[in-house]
């Protein structure tokens, strides 16, 4: 198993954490669950490998607070503060375990909604030659299928003037 992250639009905070343990990126609702406008990226991060291909896009350099979170739930009022706040949250709490929601910044959106139909190709090989993508077989569709659906996304969320939120899971 791993890390999963499913990347979706929503209109506020809290619209985005609703139902906040029901994956986003799933075909069919779960009864009584929300229903999202989703990517399921699988094990593509916010911070590195999102954070790689923004600076492909933007054409920069990297670097690890390119891509800026806010996180949403659990939420960060009821986070402990210290160490024996920690080890005293029962083993189920979200705080351990998760599932996680961290809203993406505005910029970041607006990034990945302006990439060119005539750049994507190029994005998508420059990406698959990241490290993080090392195990992954280049052109094998992966990275070409998650780049359009992300960019695809942030366009429906920039015209609805909504943000990117991702839900990680394990």
């Amino acid at each position: 198993m791993g890390i999963f992250y499913d990347y979706y639009r929503a209109a506020d905070r809290r619209a985005a954490a609703e139902k906040p343990e029901i994956p986003r990126a799933v075909e069919k609702p779960v009864r009584g669950g929300p229903a999202f406008d989703a990517v399921d990226a699988k094990g593509i991060d916010p911070e590195m490998i999102l954070g790689r291909l923004i600076a492909l896009a933007r054409e920069i350099p990297f670097s690890f607070d390119l891509v800026q979170t806010s996180t949403v739930h659990p939420p960060p009022e009821g986070a402990p503060a210290t160490m024996e706040e920690w080890e005293a949250l029962p083993d189920d709490s979200p705080y351990k375990d998760g599932p996680g929601i961290e809203e993406l910044s505005p910029d970041v959106r607006d990034t990945l909604a302006d990439i060119p139909d005539d750049r994507v190709d190029v994005l998508v090989e420059q990406w698959e030659h990241i490290e993080e993508f090392a195990n992954i077989p280049p052109g094998d569709g992966y990275l070409l299928e998650t780049l359009t659906g992300l960019r695809d996304l942030a366009r429906r969320a920039q015209k609805e003037n909504e943000l990117l939120y991702c839900w990680i899971g394990l």
